[in-house]
């Protein structure tokens, strides 16, 4: 995919989303730390239904640590490795509460020293948080990112690499949920919706299940980028 590929890739995704943002439920930069924490292997819906019983009871670093962990772990239950994440979480907690103040720090290296924070959680709290400019690459963005064309990579850590280095400047903060709404919702990982894809055509893989609907294509295309993203 070329230069003016991706532009026009992007101009697409920002019209028809022209306010994208995480699906996870939060209401505050700890809250959304430990959704993150808790969405590995799990998904969005999930963690929601589990943070929507939880974060009433204890939102705080001080409230979660208050909790313990037999409480805690009767919350996390129902998620994928629940009993790693309980950990995680009241470790976490605590090194939040003692030396930040409980607060989420906004640096790369104090996130990716918390117990159950890595790359990927960390690259996700500074973007959607501290809007950074920074790219979370997870399953979806994985698929998409290689499936199109726009930044293929046998690794996480090389389509990171890729997007950060290919996706055009201006929609560069907001790319991360573009992408990963995108590969949620219509590039799938069985069946690729291609047929109500509005990047169909400009997408380079071969074995489309079905051709591009020009219905779609190209119809939220934009002459430039939205006025939210020029800013």
């Amino acid at each position: 995919m070329n230069k003016s590929t991706r532009l026009e890739f992007f101009q697409r995704l920002a019209a028809q989303r022209p306010e994208p943002t995480t699906e996870l439920l939060y209401d505050s930069g700890f809250e959304l730390l430990v959704a993150v924490m808790l969405s590995a292997q799990s998904t969005d819906v999930g963690v929601n239904k589990v943070t929507r019983r939880l974060y009433p009871v204890a939102n705080t670093p001080a409230q979660i640590l208050a909790l313990g962990e037999a409480a805690l772990e009767s919350y996390l239950r129902t998620l994928g490795l629940y009993r790693a994440k309980t950990k995680n979480v009241l470790a976490t907690s605590h090194i939040l509460l003692n030396k930040y103040a409980s607060e989420v720090p906004e640096d790369r290296a104090a996130l990716e020293s918390l117990p159950g924070v890595g790359r990927k959680t960390a690259n996700v709290v500074l973007n959607t948080l501290f809007r950074q400019p920074v790219m979370a690459v997870d399953t979806h963005i994985f698929r998409v990112a290689n499936r199109t064309g726009l930044a293929p990579g046998k690794t996480v850590l090389a389509v990171e690499t890729q997007l950060m280095k290919h996706v055009p400047k201006d929609y560069l903060i907001d790319a991360h949920h573009w992408l990963i709404l995108h590969g949620r919702y219509t590039c799938k990982a069985r069946k690729p919706d291609c047929g109500a894809c509005i990047v169909c055509d400009l997408c380079d893989y071969r074995s489309k299940p079905e051709p591009c609907n020009p219905e779609f294509t190209g119809k939220f295309s934009t002459p430039e980028a939205p006025a939210h993203v020029q800013q």
